[in-house]
């Protein structure tokens, strides 16, 4: 089709004085793909959480509110527990407390909690406060963090992660809050780190500002990393998709095992005063 839409267009053109037909096979330039970036509205959060847990009951955590990951096998990280389906998650006195503990089951030599928001418990774009007290102990590895509702551009890491908070136990009082997704993952993902005293002594307070424009990483209020949105696609930007979130304890692997598990920091425990959504103010 090129080349007799070419012939034709050269006898229709012949009183012209260059040749068509030398000009036939020059390529045709394509213009530049261009995005456009995403402008910093300077959103503002409403005040009244949509989603929360102020952990009031007595008992199992509220089951309309938080399901669970069951099982061992590693979860990716080479991990060492077996997490349940809530034997280590128990409310009492205004708070949640996840424990892993030193026991065998499901061929696994540790037992924790993986805890996983329900309903409501997922959000695109908004304001997200956890406040929490964190376990102590080489080998222990606690994170409140989030993941995709759907895996809608692909497996881990494509679509996407966001950990407000991880601590490894070999590193005590230093926290650290990361993104992660297709091009930026792993070791190499963005985010930044802060130490805090007192972190497993004292609550502290781990929020993000999740808009169009950036993610916001805050401890007790002061802005550690923001992570803006490059523009380019769901490579760097998956973040527009809804995300749940997660509260668990991990035992040993990739990271939290690199100088061992001391067996004598268990039980260990995570405890959670409360969790709160707030939903993004639209402009």
């Amino acid at each position: 089709m090129r080349k007799s839409h070419t012939a034709f267009a050269c006898m229709a053109i012949a009183f012209v004085f260059w040749a068509c037909s030398g000009s036939k096979n020059t390529p045709v330039p394509t213009p530049p793909v261009t995005t456009t970036p995403i402008a910093d509205k300077n959103w503002s959060f409403e005040t009244s959480a949509y989603f929360a847990d102020e952990f009031d009951n007595t008992g199992k955590p509220d089951a309309a509110k938080w399901g669970y990951d069951i099982g061992a096998g590693g979860w990716g990280n080479n991990e060492l527990e077996y997490y349940t389906d809530g034997s280590n998650a128990n409310v009492a006195n205004g708070k949640l407390t996840i424990t892993a503990k030193k026991e065998s089951m499901g061929g696994a030599g540790y037992t924790s909690a993986r805890m996983v928001s329900k309903g409501a418990g997922s959000m695109l774009y908004g304001r997200v406060e956890v406040k929490a007290k964190l376990p102590s102990g080489v080998g222990t590895w606690p994170a409140i963090w989030m993941l995709p509702d759907d895996y809608s551009y692909g497996p881990w890491p494509k679509s996407g992660e966001i950990d407000l908070m991880e601590m490894v136990g070999f590193d005590p009082n230093v926290v650290h809050f990361t993104v992660h997704n297709q091009t930026y993952n792993g070791a190499n993902g963005k985010g930044a780190g802060k130490t805090i005293a007192t972190a497993s002594t004292d609550y502290h307070i781990y929020r993000i500002d999740w808009t169009p424009y950036a993610i916001k990483s805050y401890f007790d209020g002061e802005l550690v990393y923001t992570y803006v949105n490059e523009s380019n696609g769901f490579a760097t930007w998956p973040y527009d998709k809804k995300f749940h979130l997660l509260l668990n304890i991990a035992v040993g692997g990739n990271w939290g095992g690199q100088k061992g598990v001391d067996d004598t920091a268990f039980p260990a425990s995570m405890d959670i005063d409360y969790v709160r959504f707030y939903k993004m103010i639209d402009k």
